[in-house]
């Protein structure tokens, strides 16, 4: 239901963005990262941008979110990714008129209080910015913010700019308080942020991006033989590996005694889907006839994804909480588009340690970069079958590192097992396998065992490293002898 909100939502607004400013938003799965540049004018001068539209599409027609004749602005319909992956055909109808616009799981203890009675936007609001070009799917009618500044701060540029203060927390990661701004007049994403660029206590301004887990449609686990580790010496013990993922079914027998921690980042959404969760936590260190890679390792567990789907803030709450357990691996099994919050909670992440796996995306060769896996300091992966071929519907670029089993394996689930399929599941595989180096050498830092997780690398392909494999099929076995 929350989805078809989403859904029925944007489409209420492509009609208010005719009489808009001309500007480009779109969610198009099939832009290329220079396609966006150029959509975003970030493309260095002389690059080879369309004249009209500044990207196109590979039809040659004008690229998804462009003005066409007469400043009207289109905005695509949502994607709809949930997991396991439907076969592309027609578009869902449309809800019934009536539905009430989405709002986003919020997760805050102290939102300031809204201003009483109706929001209204204040005259002569000036762009202190063009207005941004969005790409990939985010909500309508919500923008985040990083503030400098007390909760008055907070309530007086929500007044300022006609907002509503709909959440807010100090982030860890982020270093600064995170507000989330509702929209509540239907101005575009874009241009609110081009607009909330003339406050100096908003430092970042960013969409509300959505993300999807990355579960393909689907008998023994044969990773333990492909990426060279011996099932019966492998161990993560003690080691603590967060997963940002779906609720889990932590009566499964191969959980038990697995799950340190639970931390609910959308409490106000009902769980339904224990699914995915449930198999990258078991795939990582399962317990039992489903043993994972890791047995012996501590899952700290955030749910953070619900119906295959979250938002930036929800994300953004879990890597927070997931900081704040000390962990030394975060398993981050989805999809999205590139935000700068993410970003930098990243990059802070990395700073203190810790090693981020993130699956690289099951959204086919022409998909643009998937992100978090695109963000340096990210070890993105890719999906591999028993015979080390690639999963077809795997994402390429240049920013795939690694590869590992993710095609029809056995793992727990809500319902007890099931066979898997996609980079979510290569994922749990890398960091599982990475727990072990952890167990055996402690003090190994987050660089040396990225350094040898590539140079150990089984190549695949093209020789050396390329856009389909990464540096190759992980071999845990040669980066556990590996030295610094």
């Amino acid at each position: 239901m929350a989805t078809k909100a989403v859904m029925l939502h944007a489409a209420m607004l492509a009609a208010t963005f005719i009489a808009a400013p001309a500007f480009a938003q779109t969610n198009d799965p099939n832009l290329s990262q220079k396609q966006i540049d150029c959509l975003n004018g970030k493309t260095a001068a002389g690059a080879d941008c369309d004249k009209d539209s500044g990207a196109r599409n590979d039809g040659g027609t004008p690229g998804a979110g462009t003005t066409v004749g007469g400043g009207a602005v289109f905005l695509p319909a949502l994607i709809v990714d949930l997991f396991p992956n439907p076969p592309a055909g027609p578009a869902a109808p449309a809800p019934p008129s009536g539905t009430s616009p989405p709002t986003s799981p919020a997760n805050t203890p102290t939102p300031a209080p809204a201003p009483s009675g109706p929001v209204t936007v204040p005259n002569g609001l000036n762009l202190a910015a063009p207005p941004r070009a969005i790409s990939g799917e985010f909500v309508p009618d919500e923008v985040l913010v990083t503030v400098n500044g007390d909760a008055g701060a907070v309530q007086q540029i929500a007044n300022s700019f006609g907002l509503q203060v709909r959440s807010q927390r100090q982030s860890r990661l982020l270093g600064t308080t995170l507000v989330r701004y509702g929209i509540p007049d239907g101005r575009p994403v874009g241009v609110v942020l081009a607009q909330l660029a003339a406050d100096g206590r908003t430092q970042r301004r960013e969409p509300n991006h959505i993300y999807s887990l990355q579960q393909a449609a689907g008998i023994v686990n044969y990773a333990f033989d492909r990426i060279a580790l011996d099932s019966k010496n492998a161990s993560g013990e003690n080691v603590r590996v967060a997963v940002i993922d779906t609720g889990i079914d932590d009566t499964n027998p191969a959980l038990k005694g697995v799950i340190a921690a639970q931390f609910d980042a959308m409490p106000n959404v009902p769980i339904e889907k224990r699914d995915h969760g449930t198999s990258v936590d078991g795939l990582i260190a399962g317990v039992g006839p489903l043993e994972g890679m890791a047995p012996g390792a501590m899952i700290y567990h955030a749910r953070a994804f619900e119906g295959g789907k979250s938002t930036m803030d929800v994300i953004l709450s879990a890597l927070d909480w997931a900081a704040e357990q000390d962990v030394r691996i975060i398993n981050m099994s989805f999809v999205g588009p590139k935000n700068e919050l993410l970003g930098t909670a990243c990059r802070n992440a990395r700073a203190l340690g810790m090693v981020l796996v993130a699956a690289a995306g099951n959204n086919g060769p022409k998909a643009p970069y998937g992100y978090p896996a695109a963000f340096d300091g990210v070890i993105a992966v890719t999906a591999t079958d028993a015979k080390d071929a690639l999963m077809p519907q795997a994402n390429r670029g240049a920013y795939v590192f690694l590869s590992a089993p993710g095609v029809e394996m056995v793992a727990p689930s809500g319902a007890g097992s099931d066979v898997v399929t996609g980079t979510s599941f290569a994922a749990a595989i890398v960091s599982g396998a990475i727990a072990n180096l952890i167990h055996a050498a402690p003090d190994r830092s987050a660089d040396d065992i990225e350094k040898a997780l590539a140079t150990t690398a089984r190549d695949l392909g093209p020789k050396g490293r390329d856009n389909d494999f990464g540096y190759g099929l992980l071999d845990i076995k040669a980066a556990a002898a590996a030295k610094e």
